[in-house]
């Protein structure tokens, strides 16, 4: 595997499910990654060791999901210069919504990205398109994706148009 270009960490192994699609994001354009569980509140020493000690070991950028307080991203944010990314993580009884807030009500001069809740696939291609911009194979990769995503939408409506005209002629065959 090549060198690790993002670290995904995750306050629980419970935010495994969701922080996988960010995962999956990255293997798509062949980004390499590793996976860390890390608790901003149940032990802040190895949060604080692998923040500062990310931008020597390689990682460019620094996927954080957590739900509740959430703190993770902000402290990761809080004790290194490379871009933090927020994952909230809906959990229970706010469904995220208390996530969210903790991530993006950051104070002036600690900035964390955020994506919506659970929305680590969004990160993992945040996180893509940060690398892009020193990284033409990256962004050509990336490029292609987003002409994949449209195709997508113009196979999608045609099929809808297709289906729209039987339905007016089944309807106009109906009435005579």
């Amino acid at each position: 595997m090549s060198e690790v270009r993002v670290g995904i960490v995750m306050g629980s192994d419970s935010d495994l499910p969701i922080m996988n699609k960010c995962a999956e994001a990255l293997d798509t354009f062949g980004v390499s990654y590793e996976m860390v569980v890390s608790s901003a509140h149940r032990h802040p020493e190895k949060t604080a060791r692998y923040a500062r000690g990310a931008a020597d070991s390689g990682i460019q950028i620094i996927i954080a999901g957590a739900g509740g307080a959430a703190h993770l991203p902000g402290v990761l944010a809080s004790m290194t210069l490379l871009p933090v990314i927020g994952v909230p993580i809906a959990i229970e009884p706010l469904q995220g919504v208390d996530s969210l807030y903790s991530i993006v009500q950051m104070p002036q001069g600690i900035p964390v990205a955020t994506v919506t809740v659970n929305g680590a696939f969004n990160a993992g291609l945040l996180a893509v398109e940060i690398l892009a911009l020193q990284d033409e194979k990256l962004r050509h990769k990336l490029n292609n994706y987003r002409r994949e995503l449209a195709a997508k939408v113009e196979e999608k409506d045609c099929k809808l148009r297709e289906q729209s005209a039987q339905c007016k002629r089944s309807a106009e065959g109906e009435t005579e």
